[in-house]
């Protein structure tokens, strides 16, 4: 998943469903590679949230067949969360203004770039918008792919501790312990939930940066499917 798309409200809503029937291990951190040797110690079932491209896994995770998951968002909203992440973010380069962050934005490389993979039976696709606008349905969809039994009564109260809101109050609670980091690049989970709303973007961008996103997107997605 990119980065800001959503992804840990994904592996949040993922790790309540499997919680239903199984006791699962504490969680392995974002970007903390002194628990990789934990990490293949642990059976089954694993769920391991990544930022990391399709190609970048190990040949194994795609040789057998597990089942991932893939959240995307608007990328207009996703540029003014990556902003508001590297202007709070003291470990990052300083981004003084939203004009700057959007520049450097349009400029990237290629090398954060996703793609889709059309992986039949092994790859379920949602946008964040879906999460928030229909979150039940989600959930019950996720638990279908997944191979889960899960009572809609269950659903109804993963839904309420899995709503946005209620997870970034979770995180609000947990900041008080400074050992457990949420990703390598930060301790302080505040900067990982921050408004989760859709259309923020139009409190952020101009007219002409707005005409020069969509010149620049629709040229890069011209030959997608989606």
């Amino acid at each position: 998943n990119y980065f800001s798309a959503g992804t840990h409200w994904l592996a949040g809503v993922i790790t309540k469903l499997y919680n239903t029937q199984v006791t699962l291990t504490s969680p392995i951190e974002f970007g903390d590679i002194s628990k990789l040797e934990e990490l293949s110690k642990l059976s089954s079932k694993r769920i391991i949230p990544t930022h990391l491209d399709y190609n970048m896994l190990p040949p194994n995770f795609k040789n057998k067949k597990c089942k991932m998951i893939y959240i995307s968002r608007n990328p207009k909203d996703t540029a003014v969360s990556m902003y508001h992440y590297y202007r709070d973010n003291p470990n990052l380069p300083t981004i003084d203004t939203w004009t700057a962050f959007f520049d450097l934005f349009l400029k990237g490389d290629g090398k954060d770039k996703c793609y889709i993979y059309s992986l039949q039976f092994i790859l379920a696709y949602y946008a964040q918008e879906e999460l928030r606008n229909d979150l039940p349905k989600v959930v019950k969809d996720m638990s279908l792919f997944l191979g889960l039994n899960i009572s809609d009564d269950d659903i109804q109260d993963i839904c309420k501790k899995s709503s946005f809101s209620e997870m970034k109050s979770d995180t609000e609670k947990e900041n008080s312990n400074p050992s457990h980091t949420v990703c390598a690049l930060t301790s302080n989970r505040n900067l990982i939930f921050r408004k989760g709303t859709v259309g923020d973007w139009k409190n952020h961008f101009t007219p002409k940066q707005n005409r020069r996103f969509e010149e620049i997107f629709n040229e890069k997605m011209k030959l997608s499917k989606m």
